[in-house]
């Protein structure tokens, strides 16, 4: 057993598969609108959390993480352990007095950021790799310990003058990660593999201590990456018949295993505190990461883009990712933020094998063209809600029905807005477009073409009220 550097053949693998654990690592790092301030971003790391065992033990999170799934190893094969994790680094602001001396502040404003006290998230790693051979039995232990450190880093103006400093903390953290693998009575030759991640460190927490003073002693977004250099991992989530009763035995903990890296490969497995498929891949379309929980990169983007110059110097100041989404949505070109909308992935032609760039089904003709139907002009059409006419420029309020909406729909319920367009579809049905008034981010949806859509019996006339 070893802690070492992997071979170019395994970190090439790897690095298939960390596209995907990066995105599970940052998963809810910033929540839109990325400011530290904003209600959302006080309460933060939420998944995979493994906290200090005196911790874990008065609250409902766990300090350890159990992943069991099944693997077809060949003779003398190695395993390639990767766990990961972030470790929260404590970060405060002090300003520069007039006898040269710093003291803490609550924020520092600059000409383009306003710094505030913020955790940053560090990323950690713990590697080894292991003949198979050796995990039977009792298998193995590999403690780790990361050691405390404190930071500095000035703060100057334009002109290269001081005006403060953030002073950067972290805590010492250790941990155990125990590995085991037993055969498995049958005709087939398969092994379960078990692998345990725990917190270990020795923070102890008072009477009266609360999650935020526990976390810089946590690990936290914590996963794994496992590759067999030969052999194969089982699928745990669609497994063979022949497999099913081993799979249904297996025991995953805070924690659940699935194939990664490209269809097809099965050398590559990824277990993950939060819920995906085999072989999770991140959208082609994604032009960067916008780190808020189940993203919509559209929607994201265009809100992004909408905050005043205000909220995005705070935002800059919380937090060196959070800068980088301010920058990507500012300087987003419109046919990237046009390539985010109405992506299809399904679709394939029924006379021929599925088409590249996520099999989208590209005609050579469209089936239908707007603009040689004279029988519809959605600026200009209309439709009778409440024996009034309903058109473009119409103002109306929403009143989302239960039976066809879903929760964002409902926090519309009584808003004013303004009618785009009426639009007909090929059944009949018709569509209103609207904006709603006093939304910020209303001008760029015009612009984009980005409307909310209700059916008529969902809106009222305003002069009904």
């Amino acid at each position: 057993m070893t802690t070492v550097a992997f071979t170019p053949g395994t970190e090439a693998r790897f690095a298939v598969a960390r596209h995907v654990a990066d995105a599970v690592l940052f998963e809810g790092y910033v929540l839109y609108p990325y400011r530290a301030s904003a209600a959302k971003n006080r309460l933060r790391w939420q998944f995979g959390v493994l906290v200090p065992p005196s911790w874990g033990a008065a609250v409902e999170e766990h300090d350890f993480q159990l992943t069991e799934c099944l693997m077809e190893p060949r003779t003398d094969a190695e395993l390639a352990v990767e766990v990961r994790f972030l470790r929260a680094q404590r970060r405060t602001v002090e300003e520069l007095r007039g006898d040269g001396t710093f003291a803490p502040t609550c924020e520092l404003r600059l000409p383009d950021r306003v710094l505030v006290a913020w955790d940053e998230g560090v990323e950690e790693r713990v590697t080894l790799v292991v003949p198979v051979a050796e995990l039977r039995g009792d298998g193995l232990a590999l403690p780790f310990t990361r050691p405390a450190a404190e930071e500095t880093e000035e703060v100057t103006d334009a002109d290269g003058r001081v005006l403060g400093r953030l002073v950067r903390r972290r805590e010492e953290i250790s941990g155990t990660v125990r590995i085991s693998a037993a055969e498995l009575d049958g005709p087939y030759r398969v092994e379960r593999l078990s692998v345990t991640v725990e917190n270990t460190s020795s923070w102890t927490a008072g009477p009266d201590t609360d999650r935020h003073a526990a976390l810089p002693y946590s690990l936290v977004a914590t996963h794994t990456l496992l590759r067999l250099d030969g052999g194969a991992f089982v699928s745990m989530t669609d497994p063979p018949e022949w497999a099913r009763g081993a799979v249904a035995a297996c025991r995953n903990l805070h924690t659940w295993p699935v194939l990664a890296g490209e269809p097809g490969r099965d050398d590559l497995m990824l277990s993950s505190p939060i819920i995906l498929e085999d072989h999770p891949a991140i959208a082609p379309e994604s032009p960067g990461a916008l780190y808020d929980a189940t993203e919509i990169d559209e929607i994201l983007a265009l809100r992004t883009a909408a905050l005043t110059d205000e909220e995005k110097r705070e935002a800059r100041g919380t937090d060196a990712r959070a800068a980088a989404v301010i920058e990507l949505a500012d300087t987003m070109p419109p046919e990237v933020l046009e390539r985010l909308h109405g992506a299809v992935r399904s679709l394939q032609s029924v006379t021929g094998s599925p088409k590249p760039a996520g099999n989208i089904l590209e005609p050579e003709t469209p089936w239908w063209d707007p603009g040689g139907d004279t029988g519809v002009d959605p600026g200009n059409d209309h439709v009778l809600v409440d024996g009034r006419a309903v058109r473009a420029g119409s103002r109306v309020v929403l009143r989302p029905r239960l039976r066809r909406t879903d929760a964002q729909d409902l926090f519309l319920d009584g808003r004013s807005a303004l009618v785009e367009a009426v639009l007909h579809d090929v059944d009949g049905g018709v569509h209103i477009a609207v904006t709603v008034e006093d939304d910020p981010g209303a001008d760029i949806r015009r612009e984009q073409g980005r409307f909310l859509y209700f059916q008529p019996d969902e809106v009222e006339t305003l002069e009904d009220r």
